[in-house]
């Protein structure tokens, strides 16, 4: 029972408190307002729709000092715009979608769709071309370079052998509609695909990189279903395919554009297929882009979830994998809305 409480006499006669959330609420609205009321600020958020950028990557894309860029960046991440993370030396910037006060939400969603509207000018285009490209061939150098010893730089991280059972296991309780055609994007040594070959009565397997193509097919010479393609997921094979299944092993880390990576895969999967990701969460071994040739130190889940429902996908199951050395796995399974939805222990 709670029982009514009468004022001492000193609260009786204190003076009223001033409300000041209005207040607040005003200061920070008016904030938001001229963080936004600046066209390269805006020009910054426009190209942060889909991707982060390091601050010297935004540099090359707008043609400034980071002295100057990362004032504007910091009047952006104050007010929420933007969230940033740090991977190892490189601060990467991203568009955030959450983390403003409460009522500012709709305003800042209003900003950020009508940005998204508005073509990027040619010049900036070009620019972007060429920081995805030059991401690219540092993917494609390390790989180049270190094939012969892929086995041993992927087990700096994540050995094989400590997540493989766990995917086909996944793998096997996916609600699959056919067993037609399955996709494998960066086979690294083969080692899925021998997984893959036995399920499936045609596999495809693509990879950017000539020579890994080459360990993945020494490693399946086996297997007679398997076609071996050298190229990116733009490559004309995947307009005519549809695949019933596309795995996608310790791949988007090592990729410049992890969501059309994603959104590539989406359009050649067939009615009732999945999506088979397997990757690292977020963390901060700065040394891995060295090392193991990451371009992305991990990924928070929830990017994986967006990024998977822009392309039109959505979670099917979630498997997390703790390793000893600190870093954690993510299994994720996707299919197109109408596939039916599930968790896996």
């Amino acid at each position: 029972m709670l029982l009514a409480t009468q004022p001492n006499a000193a609260a009786a006669h204190a003076p009223p408190q001033l409300d000041t959330a209005p207040t607040t609420r005003i200061e920070a609205l008016a904030n938001l307002c001229k963080a936004s009321a600046d066209p390269l600020r805006l020009q910054i958020l426009r190209v942060l729709r889909n991707d982060s950028f390091g601050v010297s990557e935004l540099c090359v894309l707008f043609d400034m000092r980071q002295p100057a860029l990362s004032h504007h960046l910091k009047v952006l991440a104050g007010i929420g715009l933007v969230a940033s993370r740090r991977e190892g030396n490189s601060i990467f910037y991203r568009r955030s979608e959450l983390g403003q006060q409460p009522g500012l939400e709709e305003l800042q969603q209003h900003i950020f769709d009508a940005l998204d509207t508005i073509p990027l000018p040619a010049l900036l285009e070009q620019r972007l071309v060429q920081v995805q490209r030059q991401r690219e061939a540092n993917s494609r150098n390390f790989f180049r370079d270190n094939a012969h010893k892929f086995r041993q730089q992927q087990d700096l991280i994540a050995n094989y052998e400590q997540y493989a059972d766990t995917v086909a296991q996944v793998l096997r309780d996916a609600p699959l509609a056919s067993f037609s055609t399955a996709l494998e994007i960066g086979p690294g040594d083969g080692s899925f695909l021998l997984n893959l070959g036995p399920r499936f009565r045609r596999v495809v397997a693509l990879d950017n990189t000539a020579a890994m193509l080459e360990r993945a097919r020494a490693t399946a010479s086996n297997l007679n279903n398997i076609e071996f393609i050298h190229g990116d997921t733009g490559h004309e094979c995947l307009a005519s395919l549809q695949a019933d299944c596309v795995v996608i092993n310790m791949v988007l880390h090592h990729t410049p554009q992890p969501s059309q990576i994603l959104s590539d895969v989406a359009a050649c999967l067939a009615p009732g297929g999945v999506v088979l990701v397997t990757d690292l969460c977020r963390h901060d071994q700065g040394w891995a882009r060295e090392n193991c040739g990451d371009l992305w130190l991990g990924f928070a889940p929830e990017d994986l979830a967006a990024w998977a429902n822009n392309a039109g996908l959505t979670d099917i199951a979630s498997v997390y994998l703790a390793q000893r050395n600190g870093f954690q796995i993510q299994v994720r399974l996707f299919g197109h809305p109408h596939t039916a939805t599930g968790t896996l222990a």
